[in-house]
């Protein structure tokens, strides 16, 4: 019996030690660094799931962007009879946007979701140590990064978790929780419980480099990328034989696209570079694309070409 299991003697007792831990629990206020895709779309979920979020943003132009398109999404999304235009308002009462790190000081949970960058991420991690809650949990979505190294910037290693959501987050029922070295049980079971709270079913990974969905789509994204660049097929064949033959619901290459092709390689580039195994290494024509600034869905154009509304259009 614990210390604190014996001091419970009383029905008083057990119902305050019950209020206590609901209140350790308790999430009320989500802050989120970065209002990129990833960004916006987690920010979606967790207003979607009656919690205040804060989004931060680093100049006004980028802000006014985010809003822009996390609008314009469920806009499309409403046009699919996917999502009622009450629900979008509800989502867009409970989403607050910042360019001040002040403004997120009092969050429960702060999660960054920025670019693939150790030294931008570590040096976030840093500013959120010192403006945070002693008790605030960070999370990051980082899909390749050792979260134990970005840790080991603040003074609060057991409350660093990475979390790492698939795009797009508010239809992808799966989350990696993935424990830093000294990130306590407590904090796994409060972002375990967040999680299934946003309709997500965490699964715990260890932290290495890719964990299991970074890891295991990475080489199927090269490969078909390799196939086009071998004139094997053509991208939209490619797509079709995977989805008819595989019953999937994307094929490879749209699937790139919609990750931002620019984030498919930096994937690639670290599991490279950490691993050296050629499945990794990034394929000739990711790199042009990326270099010709051909990045998919979000520029118009990628492996396809793409609408206002993300549909191939050739």
């Amino acid at each position: 019996m614990t210390e604190n299991e014996t001091k419970v003697t009383k029905l008083e007792d057990l119902l305050g030690s019950m209020t206590r831990q609901e209140d350790n629990d308790k999430i009320d206020q989500v802050a989120i660094v970065g209002a990129g895709v990833m960004g916006r779309g987690i920010a979606q979920t967790v207003a979607g799931a009656g919690i205040d979020v804060v989004i931060l943003e680093k100049t006004q132009k980028y802000l006014e962007r985010g809003q822009e398109q996390l609008k314009k999404s469920m806009e499309i999304e409403i046009g699919r009879w996917a999502m009622t235009n009450s629900e979008m308002k509800s989502i867009l009462s409970r989403t607050k946007w910042t360019l001040e790190f002040d403004e997120i000081k009092d969050a429960d949970i702060i999660i960054e979701s920025v670019d693939e960058s150790f030294q931008l991420k570590r040096l976030i991690f840093k500013k959120l140590d010192e403006i945070a809650k002693d008790d605030t949990i960070f999370i990051s979505n980082t899909s390749t990064l050792s979260l134990t190294r970005i840790a080991e910037i603040t003074e609060r290693k057991d409350k660093i978790l990475g979390v790492h959501f698939l795009n797009p987050v508010p239809k992808v029922p799966l989350v990696e929780l993935v424990r830093a070295l000294e990130t306590s049980d407590e904090t796994v079971e409060i972002i375990k419980k967040f999680a299934a709270r946003l309709g997500k079913t965490p699964i715990e990974v260890y932290e290495y480099p890719g964990f299991v969905t970074t890891r295991t789509i990475v080489p199927f994204l090269n490969e078909a990328m390799h196939i086009l660049l071998e004139g094997v097929s053509s991208a939209k064949d490619i797509d079709t034989a995977m989805k008819l033959g595989y019953n999937m619901n994307v094929g490879p290459l749209e699937m790139a696209d919609s990750m931002g092709l620019d984030e498919v390689l930096s994937w690639m580039t670290h599991l490279w570079n950490d691993l050296g195994e050629p499945r990794y290494r990034p394929c000739p024509i990711l790199r042009k694309l990326v270099r010709d600034r051909k990045l998919g869905k979000k520029t118009g154009e990628g492996f396809f070409k793409y609408d206002e509304n993300g549909k191939i259009i050739s």
